[in-house]
């Protein structure tokens, strides 16, 4: 486990590592070009680069942290991908169900399996399910999974936004999350786009998070992230579902 530096949460916890790509928003992978940088520096772990793998010796970490904290599930990889067994996803709900204090966010490019497996199990009370939604082709119909699923909370990362989504279905989610894209390669998120969900969200009174815009700013100008920062019409949306775990203001 270790802090991160992704805005809507604490900290991450990778019991798998690794994945394979499935749809556009995986083409620019941060995850996969921070494995391979952890295999070139022989990191434990690491040593197959981008390779998924199950690393049980990673399995109890959050049962050692006894203060109350939001845990990013696989930020380097999917809880779902294809090479993932049933006994190990089982091994990991356990922890999870262990430590009602902790908040566990999951979120998928794979919300298929997510939703076989949950056929014949409940979700724990403080996991939080997601899937990605980076255009109308993948992931709106991701969405449709997820809709069916009975989590406590179900949330939508628009990130990276790739294109104008258009009308949202958003009966049964509680909160979206929207960022544009970084790296080199980034491809540019439009302002239009953003305030299009934006403006569907507080309709229908959901909790809307922005993250970031990526390397393209809100002028469509390609500059560092940190440059374009994370305001959107003047302000930062930094809103969270119900029931919120105010953890931000520690």
């Amino acid at each position: 486990m270790k802090k991160t530096k992704i805005e809507w949460t604490e900290e991450s916890w990778n019991p798998t590592i690794g994945c394979s790509k499935v749809s556009s928003g995986c083409e620019n992978c941060y995850a996969e070009v921070m494995a391979k940088r952890l295999q070139s520096m022989r990191t434990k772990g690491y040593e197959d680069g981008f390779k998924f793998k199950q690393l049980p010796e990673r399995l109890e970490e959050p049962l050692h942290k006894k203060k109350p904290t939001m845990f990013f599930v696989d930020s380097m990889s999917d809880l779902f991908h294809e090479k993932m067994t049933i006994k190990y996803l089982d091994e990991i709900f356990s922890i999870i169900k262990q430590t009602p204090q902790h908040t566990y966010q999951i979120l998928t490019k794979r919300p298929h399996k997510m939703a076989e497996y949950f056929e014949k199990r409940n979700v724990p009370n403080n996991a939080w399910l997601g899937v990605t939604v980076e255009d109308k082709i993948s992931g709106l119909p991701r969405i449709e999974y997820l809709r069916k699923i009975k989590a406590p909370v179900k949330f939508l990362s628009i990130e990276p936004l790739l294109e104008n989504l258009g009308k949202l279905n958003l009966n049964g989610i509680n909160w979206v999350i929207v960022g544009g894209e970084s790296g080199p390669k980034a491809r540019p998120m439009k302002k239009e786009w953003v305030l299009n969900i934006q403006k569907q969200c507080q309709k229908a009174k959901i909790p809307f998070f922005f993250k970031k815009w990526g390397v393209w700013g809100a002028d469509n100008v390609k500059r560092s992230k940190k440059a374009n920062g994370r305001k959107l019409m003047g302000k930062i949306w930094d809103e969270y579902p119900y029931p919120k775990i105010d953890l931000v203001k520690k």
